[in-house]
């Protein structure tokens, strides 16, 4: 079988099975639950081939990768246990030698860059985090390209924003929707007007497959930008007008985040990324649009109308 798909059951995992079955290619879903993930992967049955296994264990994450050639990495962890990330994929890299993978491509974000030195960050930008998460997610690249250079595996890393969609129910965009559905008040983290960007997660589905199978992109990280920029305040009222809702938003600052962390483990986490919102960093796209001309950036208001479908229905 030529891809698995490790981490299946989050929110990139389930569009990407998705976009493997829509173009016909069978590959193997690995995350720790068989029940839950079987039944969210029910309508690409014929393609999707569910495997139950904690990727932190090596004999069963070598298990969970024997026969396969290319392995998309996408698990995720709770904000207050971002020190399992490296860990976790170290585990991944020697199992997938142990059973002869031949490719990795790795879902990684903005954090390693740390503060934007320029209005678009490209990849040109040292990796200079200036957060615990952003150490850990850079020690992540680190060890995947250090196995690259070994010839260990060939790998690459897809560096992308905010997402946002039908199944990103743990992105930070995800209570907006909720909240204007509901006709309730959504909590955003201020200052919201400065300018952001988001990403469909579709769209980041097709990216992962077009980059994985592509031999030039192996041995590089590469950034993916949304359609364009826009601010937290603008992005939530298109939400509400698509919801039918008039927009109710709820400021938090850091001061807040705070005073919430001391009851709440992962908004106490979210203070150290709070420099996202005052310093956000833009993505510059240009070297990955070179490789592939074809990346598909649906627009916020298409991509607003279909999340908001999909929640109604």
């Amino acid at each position: 079988m030529e891809y698995a798909i490790a981490g299946a059951n989050g929110s990139v995992g389930l569009p990407l099975a998705g976009e493997l079955a829509a173009r016909g290619v069978p590959f193997r879903a690995i995350a720790r639950r068989r029940d839950v993930l079987e039944a969210r992967l029910a309508p690409y049955a014929p393609f999707a081939h569910v495997v139950a296994a904690d990727i932190a264990d090596p004999d069963q994450a070598r298990a969970a990768l024997e026969g396969i050639k290319t392995l998309i990495y996408l698990v995720g962890v709770p904000y207050p246990q971002f020190r399992l990330h490296p860990q976790y994929l170290r585990t991944t890299v020697e199992a997938a030698k142990r059973a002869g993978v031949e490719r990795i491509v790795h879902l990684s974000n903005v954090y390693p860059y740390g503060l934007p030195q320029s209005e678009l960050v490209d990849e040109t930008q040292p990796l200079l985090p200036n957060s615990f998460k952003g150490r850990m997610r850079k020690e992540q690249e680190d060890l995947l390209f250090e196995a690259d250079r070994r010839g260990d595996v060939r790998a690459c890393v897809v560096r992308a924003p905010d997402f946002y969609g039908p199944t990103a129910q743990l992105s930070l965009a995800w209570q907006i929707f909720s909240a204007a559905v509901a006709g309730k008040r959504a909590a955003v983290i201020s200052p919201i007007d400065t300018p952001h960007e988001f990403v469909y997660v579709p769209d980041l589905a097709r990216t992962l497959v077009d980059v994985a199978q592509t031999e030039a992109a192996y041995g590089h990280a590469w950034n993916l930008a949304g359609p364009g920029r826009i601010t937290v305040r603008e992005f939530a009222h298109r939400v509400y007008a698509r919801a039918g809702t008039p927009p109710q938003l709820m400021p938090i600052g850091k001061t807040l985040l705070r005073l919430f962390g001391l009851v709440d483990p992962t908004m106490r986490e979210l203070v150290e990324m709070h420099y996202l919102q005052t310093t956000p960093v833009n993505l510059d796209d240009r070297r990955l649009l070179g490789l592939l001309p074809t990346v598909r950036k649906t627009s916020y208001d298409a991509g607003i109308a279909e999340t908001i479908a999909s929640l109604k229905s």
